[in-house]
């Protein structure tokens, strides 16, 4: 991390690699968290900002392959560390599987917290191809929905789960 301001590192000027590309963060202010530094200094306005205490999962990131509440990590900590945000998961404009899929079963409403579900439903089905609905309960509980109930989210990652296993029934 370089800094252009002597010992002073409230202007300083950082790289992160975030999907797939290397990013200049400019006059930055080492404690901006990773969210804030997403939205605000690099455009990508996927991840949300609800409650910035780690509690909604709506700024839920990827970090070396580990779920994070993006409102929680310095961004100037993911330094060297590869970051994937929901604008990560698929080519623009063109929805993968699991974003399809929350469509079609009717698990996107309001829209606010379906990038952090869609993220954690990400990291679930790269660690586990054919999870039960426990893991997936389990995996989304750190995720607030306050318009679907659940149901039709749970059965999105469910059926993508089947469907990248080969049972579409």
């Amino acid at each position: 991390m370089s800094n252009d301001s002597g010992n002073d590192m409230t202007n300083a000027v950082y790289s992160l690699h975030v999907n797939g590309t290397k990013h200049a963060v400019r006059d930055a202010w080492v404690g901006e968290s990773l969210l804030f530094v997403l939205r605000e200094r690099l455009g990508l306005l996927g991840s949300k900002g609800a409650c910035e205490q780690g509690e909604c999962g709506s700024c839920s990131v990827l970090v070396d392959g580990e779920l994070l509440c993006s409102c929680l990590v310095l961004a100037a900590g993911a330094i060297d560390q590869e970051i994937v945000t929901i604008e990560g998961v698929a080519a623009v404009g063109t929805p993968n599987d699991l974003q399809q899929a929350f469509v079609d079963c009717g698990a996107v409403q309001c829209g606010f917290c379906t990038p952090g579900l869609i993220m954690a439903a990400h990291a679930l089905l790269e660690r586990s191809s054919s999870p039960t609905e426990m893991e997936i309960r389990e995996e989304l509980s750190g995720n607030i929905c306050r318009c679907t109930g659940y149901g039709r989210i749970i059965e999105a990652v469910q059926q993508v789960a089947d469907a990248r296993n080969g049972d579409r029934s």
